[in-house]
């Protein structure tokens, strides 16, 4: 079984809550997420960073802290946060809620072993060799204190891997976002983690980050070891870091295939920042035609869609930019994505349906003052018919079918954008 046939739509607490999410926030947002979204595909909740530090903080993190950790040095959830892992059953509880649900339980992991356990000399379970044998010393992230990498030369740094993909397993995890993994690009360490995760007997998808510069040429590896991977630093509320995705997403977009998807990160909307590490509680500073923009392009990009919000208090315009039935069909159900023209502000991209004989087009001003513009159908991606009443384009936002025109006698599309806006057709056949 291929596991994402589809990009995975989902929840991730950290742009909203930081390292310091605590049991009731997330299911909090998995109730609402369960009530008003699944329907419409969304389906897994994943909590990010440092679930394993009970003094974990807002706006960074405690160098040299002190893990939750077992006696084989795995990660345990900090139990003044997660109250039902006590006893040590770790996420299992939390695990278990989510699925009765019909949701899917995701969690993040830094690259490596804890420093505490190579401190510690904790043995790796199952060998006869413990952290500091395993761990390489000089591989370190740049930003978190809390691991060292692996060194997959010596014996017992894969079984590191496969004891905690065990553990993993034994919660009911299905999603697993792997940090520190690609900038720069280990590969040996991403081979492992796959590796450990085919031994632990249970499907789990495996998402890869940050994705700074991340280069083609690493895209077959990529295909062999994950189901998604970042292709950016971490996109937070600013619209300079949502055009900086039009480049990126036109290089990945060609490339994106059931089962192995580019990711455009997460997706900045509603309320956020409740504790999270970039500036202060607030409504997404994106306007609302940004935020349509964003939803746009990651839609027929297809990129996964993960949400940074807190769901149970961002305002109802939000559940309506997440259950847009067009745009949820040009993720699910499409191929062919490309951009089609890049003129000034005007950015310009289409793809084919799988399901009708039609496709999307969608239609991007990336600038700062309205823009009006006459598109010949031909130029959209679409074939030119004898009468253009023949093309059915219905605009996903407004909900209203576009009258096309003619220019010199053939069918065109006249479309009025707003700054920093799009519009997005689904186009059939009449």
């Amino acid at each position: 079984m291929t596991l994402a046939q589809t990009p995975p739509m989902g929840w991730n607490s950290w742009d909203c809550f930081g390292t310091s999410v605590t049991e009731d926030e997330v299911l909090a947002n998995a109730a609402f997420m369960a009530e008003h979204l699944l329907p419409h595909g969304w389906d897994t909740v994943v909590v990010d960073i440092q679930w394993y530090e009970p003094a974990a903080r807002a706006g960074g993190y405690n160098d040299g802290a002190v893990l939750e950790l077992d006696a084989y040095g795995r990660q345990l959830p900090a139990v003044n946060r997660f109250p039902s892992s006590a006893g040590g059953l770790g996420f299992k509880p939390l695990a278990d809620r989510i699925h009765g649900m019909g949701l899917k339980f995701g969690l993040h992991i830094m690259r490596g072993i804890p420093r505490q356990a190579v401190r510690d000399r904790l043995p790796v379970e199952g060998t006869q060799v413990t952290a500091d044998q395993v761990a390489d010393t000089g591989s370190s992230c740049e930003w978190n204190t809390d691991n060292f990498g692996l060194d997959h030369g010596k014996p017992g740094a894969q079984a590191y891997y496969d004891s905690q993909l065990r553990l993993f397993a034994a919660w009911g995890v299905d999603f697993v976002k792997a940090d520190d993994m690609l900038g720069p690009y280990f590969a040996d360490e991403i081979a492992a983690y796959q590796l450990a995760i085919g031994r632990s007997g249970r499907d789990m998808v495996l998402s890869l980050s940050p994705g700074k510069a991340l280069s083609l040429a690493r895209l077959e590896h990529l295909r062999a070891n994950a189901q998604m991977w970042r292709v950016s630093d971490d996109l937070w509320d600013i619209w300079d870091d949502v055009k900086a995705q039009f480049a990126r997403l036109a290089r990945w977009a060609p490339h994106q295939q059931p089962g192995h998807w580019a990711d455009a990160d997460m997706l900045p909307v509603g309320n956020i920042a409740l504790r999270a590490e970039r500036g202060q509680e607030r409504l997404s500073r994106l306007t609302r035609d940004e935020q349509r923009t964003m939803l746009s392009l990651w839609c027929i990009a297809r990129s996964p869609l993960m949400l940074g919000c807190d769901l149970p208090s961002s305002p109802p315009e939000t559940l309506e930019l997440l259950t847009n039935a067009d745009l949820l069909a040009a993720l699910k159900d499409s191929h062919n994505n490309r951009e089609l023209l890049r003129d000034g502000d005007l950015v310009v991209w289409a793809a084919d349906s799988t399901t009708a004989d039609g496709g999307f087009v969608a239609l991007f001003n990336t600038g700062t003052g309205a823009a009006s513009h006459i598109m010949l159908l031909a130029d959209l991606g679409l074939s030119v018919l004898p009468d253009a009443g023949t093309w059915r384009l219905r605009e996903a936002w407004s909900g209203q079918e576009a009258v096309a025109a003619a220019v010199d006698g053939m069918p065109a599309l006249a479309v009025d954008l707003p700054p920093h806006g799009v519009q997005f057709f689904s186009c059939f056949r009449g």
